[in-house]
């Protein structure tokens, strides 16, 4: 028995393939619009405002999260408050001490990729002051009867904010949020960036926390690196920069 192929045949054919191959290949994974901003020590989320003002203008719902700065617990808890709110996943941004927040909250699973800016990465069974220890810092910092600790504010400017003006840098010292020292010393116990892709901006003039050290951090965990010229307040000197990092996460990790 002879079939002919007519041409609506083989048109009718060539859609029905098609139309299967589009079937069975992958929808490609939507981009990641919610980004999660988490702040260090001595500062407080506000301090987000010049990256947040990119992101949200290139289009990215934005939150910061204001930890208290009271425990690692505490911390994290506010952390996946703000994360549970989020319409879809999220790409969890920590600066400084923020760092060790969301390596202890980035497992979960609203979590797509973490940005670590000038932060502390700890592995698992270890801490910031731990870590500070092996690889010590410059900056010079009192802690209180109570065992909450700031930084002299007669140093913030050279010891934190050393490129900003120093009119901002005075201000921040002045409205400077101490830690309680215990956020230093609590272990870390999953760290996320063993299951996460992530990405490191190594601020080269930090003293607040040892440019190796940000190095060694971003080497263990495989991250995408960038180093730019900068003191320990990147986040606000290189908003553009940081926004960009952001967004190159956002767009890596939605494809």
């Amino acid at each position: 028995m002879s079939i002919s192929f007519t041409p609506t045949r083989v048109a009718g054919a060539i859609a029905s393939a098609l139309l299967l191959a589009f079937a069975a290949a992958p929808a490609s994974a939507a981009p990641v619009k919610n980004i999660v901003l988490v702040h260090g020590q001595f500062a407080d989320a506000s301090g987000w405002k010049p990256v947040y003002d990119i992101l949200t203008r290139d289009g990215y719902n934005v939150n910061m999260v204001q930890e208290p700065l009271t425990s690692l617990d505490e911390d994290v808890a506010a952390t996946v408050r703000v994360l549970a709110r989020q319409p879809g996943p999220s790409i969890l941004v920590g600066h400084s001490y923020g760092g060790a927040v969301i390596t202890q909250a980035g497992t979960d699973p609203h979590v797509a990729g973490l940005v670590y800016i000038a932060a502390h990465a700890p592995d698992a069974g270890e801490s910031t002051a731990s870590n500070k220890n092996k690889i010590p810092g410059q900056i010079r910092t009192v802690t209180t009867p109570d065992g909450f600790v700031f930084v002299d504010p007669a140093h913030f400017h050279e010891d934190f904010a050393g490129d900003l003006p120093a009119d901002q840098a005075e201000f921040m010292a002045r409205s400077q949020i101490p830690a309680a020292a215990r956020v230093n010393t609590t272990l870390i116990t999953n760290p996320a960036w063993r299951v996460k892709p992530s990405w490191y901006m190594v601020a080269k003039q930090d003293r607040a926390i040892n440019p190796d050290l940000e190095r060694m951090y971003a080497a263990r965990a495989h991250s995408h690196t960038v180093e730019v010229d900068g003191a320990h307040t990147i986040y606000i000197s290189r908003a553009k920069e940081v926004a960009a990092m952001i967004e190159e996460a956002a767009q890596s990790v939605g494809n």
